[in-house]
């Protein structure tokens, strides 16, 4: 089932249109990663979906519902993350989890057991006493996480969670976003941290310039700017290598040699390296190192938009 079905949206700001007649879906129980350079168009298709900007033209559906009709439902199911902690610094973790919660309507027993779940999930059920102002900048973000998440949502938005701290952190964030996918949140993610987007998204749209330019899995959009890997071996010799009998592996394009390494070129969605290695053996090449060069979605977002994602 689709959680958000989004149809012909636009944003305009005077004349300039911020998101420009963008149709997209998220299914329930994705992580979705949403990628898009600096003002590309995301935080203002973020603040529409949750009812915090008026779209100009265009509706958006959460669990098909239209959103401008049932805000309310919406704001129930949706948590949101934002880019800018939404925590008060002076307050401690507890009142700040129970500030939020309770403004989805949550009162006594069942508020408090909702803080200390959200707070116990973060990993900072131990210091709900203490206030942020004296938090790393990486239990600060968590904090913001457990303010999102503390009214179970079915959907929640992740709006660069992990800008501006520590390794350590960020795995625990990451870890934290599978665990709530596996608990049957949907999860949009935007991040400016291609490898975040590589290891736990299972879709991802490009926005460019309020539109979405390409959707789908890792897999599919590194097919659209190529259909090939190289594998690079480098060997003690190539002397005695058959390169004939590498061409006739299934999936091998071209083989070309340079000093002592191989360069072959193969279709990319053909798992042919296991019998390319032992052909090589067979002819008695001694390897010295194997790597596949494919392309990552760095590279595909570049190709597309033209621009890093950074930019």
């Amino acid at each position: 089932m689709n959680i958000i079905e989004i149809g012909g949206l636009t944003k305009k700001f005077g004349d300039f249109a911020a998101v420009d007649n963008m149709s997209l879906t998220l299914k329930e129980g994705e992580i979705f990663g949403f990628l898009g350079a600096n003002g590309a168009g995301k935080s203002t298709t973020i603040s529409m979906i949750a009812s915090l900007l008026r779209p100009t033209k265009g509706e958006i559906k959460f669990l098909g519902k239209n959103i401008a009709k049932h805000a309310h439902f919406a704001k129930m199911n949706i948590g949101i993350v934002p880019q800018d902690l939404a925590i008060y610094e002076d307050m401690t973790a507890f009142e700040n989890v129970k500030f939020f919660a309770g403004l989805y309507g949550f009162r006594g027993s069942e508020l408090k057991a909702r803080v200390e779940e959200a707070l116990s999930f973060v990993g900072l059920g131990d210091k709900q006493k203490e206030l942020p102002k004296n938090f790393s900048g990486g239990m600060k973000r968590r904090l913001n996480i457990a303010c999102a998440i503390a009214h179970r949502p079915k959907l929640i938005i992740m709006d660069e969670p992990t800008v501006g701290i520590d390794p350590h952190s960020r795995n625990y964030i990451l870890q934290s976003v599978k665990e709530l996918n596996r608990m049957g949140c949907t999860i949009l993610y935007t991040s400016h941290y291609m490898e975040e987007v590589e290891e736990i998204c299972t879709r991802i749209a490009i926005v460019d310039h309020g539109k979405i330019i390409a959707d789908g899995t890792k897999e599919q959009l590194k097919a659209i700017i190529t259909d090939s890997k190289e594998i690079w071996i480098d060997v003690k010799s190539v002397e005695g290598l058959n390169q004939e009998r590498l061409k006739e592996i299934r999936g091998v394009l071209s083989v070309r040699i340079e000093e002592q390494r191989l360069k072959i070129q193969s279709r990319a969605e053909i798992a042919n390296l296991n019998d390319i290695v032992q052909q090589l053996i067979r002819d008695g090449m001694e390897i010295r190192a194997v790597e596949e060069q494919a392309p990552n979605l760095e590279t595909v977002f570049l190709t597309l938009t033209g621009r890093n994602l950074r930019d």
